[in-house]
């Protein structure tokens, strides 16, 4: 592997001489080459002036800028361009340090590992990496690549040190049109199942990170050209997209989805049913146990009541008789004791 650059790490006082190479392989992905459908030929990219309207060659290309404000290029040499005062051309001067998660994931770039590029640069690249590593932090600072000034970071991995391309601040864009219109209210009952459907996934596999459209995309090209029909792998179907109208609903299907994907959950769905029966069955008891005793002590307590209200009802009866025959008899009683008094009046006067 050749390095793409070679510079040096500024840490203060201190030089480090290193050779940046490529950590990533584009190559690898999967990319697609231009054709014309009618024959299959290539179609290429021909860079052709715009002024003749000739194909150029590659030794006739050079570079030109455009300013912002005006609707011309002004041709730059490499002569012009060497000519710039860019301290950070040759040297990475480490303007902080700060924590990893400070860094907007946003801004990171291309990622290069960085080699000693002399025996003197071992001892002050191994210092770094580990004042970084145990510190918890990591470097900010400025270089040019490829003839363009570009933030970076570096960063202890392992026993190396890995440099990532920065955007520039003002190379993200701004958020507008991407939130929500309205203000969503989110219930912490919802919050609870979404944070239990992460916990479910589990940790990530190697089967995970394999590339399964590469592989189909080459199993497709060898059919075609055996002119057979190409044999695919059947994975798990996945669900298609749609409207989630219950949300609680379809995170807790996630959940249980999740689990029998790695068979977790079958013995216990099975052992939770066994037990939901025979809690039906106990409230079911406990419920007609307890209809069978309100109904003994509301017919006791019935039969006490009537009783009671007999008793009442005849005392008052009993009562009201006798008053009634009291008052029958002083009434001729009286009337008796008139009579007699008339009688005698009667006589007296006679004689």
């Amino acid at each position: 592997m050749r390095p793409t650059a070679k510079f040096s790490i500024s840490f203060g006082l201190v030089t480090i001489p290193v050779a940046a190479y490529n950590a990533t392989d584009t190559s690898a992905s999967v990319s697609f080459v231009r054709i014309h459908t009618a024959d299959g030929g290539r179609v290429r990219n021909q860079p052709v002036c715009s002024l003749e309207g000739a194909e150029v060659s590659p030794d006739e290309i050079g570079r030109g800028y455009r300013p912002h404000d005006a609707d011309v290029v002004v041709p730059l040499s490499d002569e012009d361009l060497d000519a710039l005062p860019l301290p950070t051309a040759k040297t990475l001067t480490i303007l902080a340090f700060v924590a990893g998660g400070d860094i907007d994931p946003l801004q990171m770039g291309k990622g290069y590992y960085l080699a000693t590029d002399s025996p003197a640069a071992a001892k002050p690249y191994v210092l770094l990496r580990e004042a970084m590593e145990r510190h918890e932090r990591v470097g900010l600072g400025k270089i040019a690549l490829h003839g363009r000034e570009t933030l970076a970071m570096i960063r202890p991995m392992g026993d190396a040190l890995v440099m990532q391309v920065l955007l520039w601040p003002h190379q993200i864009r701004p958020m507008d049109g991407v939130l929500p219109e309205r203000e969503v209210e989110v219930h912490p009952n919802e919050v609870a199942a979404a944070e239990t459907l992460m916990d479910s996934f589990g940790e990530l596999s190697e089967e995970d990170l394999h590339d399964h459209y590469r592989e189909a995309l080459e199993e497709l090209v060898s059919a075609k050209l055996a002119h057979r029909e190409p044999e695919f792998e059947t994975g798990e179907e996945q669900p298609s997209g749609g409207q989630v109208m219950d949300l609680m609903a379809a995170l807790q299907d996630s959940v249980r989805a999740a689990k029998r994907s790695r068979g977790e959950d079958e013995g216990d769905e099975g052992r939770a049913a066994a037990k939901r029966p025979a809690k039906k069955a106990a409230a079911k008891t406990s419920t007609a146990s307890g209809t069978k005793s309100g109904a003994r002590s509301g017919a006791g307590s019935g039969t006490k009541t009537a009783s009671g209200g007999a008793a009442k009802t005849g005392a008052k009866t009993g009562a009201k008789k006798s008053t009634a025959a009291k008052s029958t008899t002083e009434k001729t009683a009286a009337k008796t004791a008139a009579k007699k008094k008339t009688a005698s009046r009667g006589s007296r006067r006679a004689g």
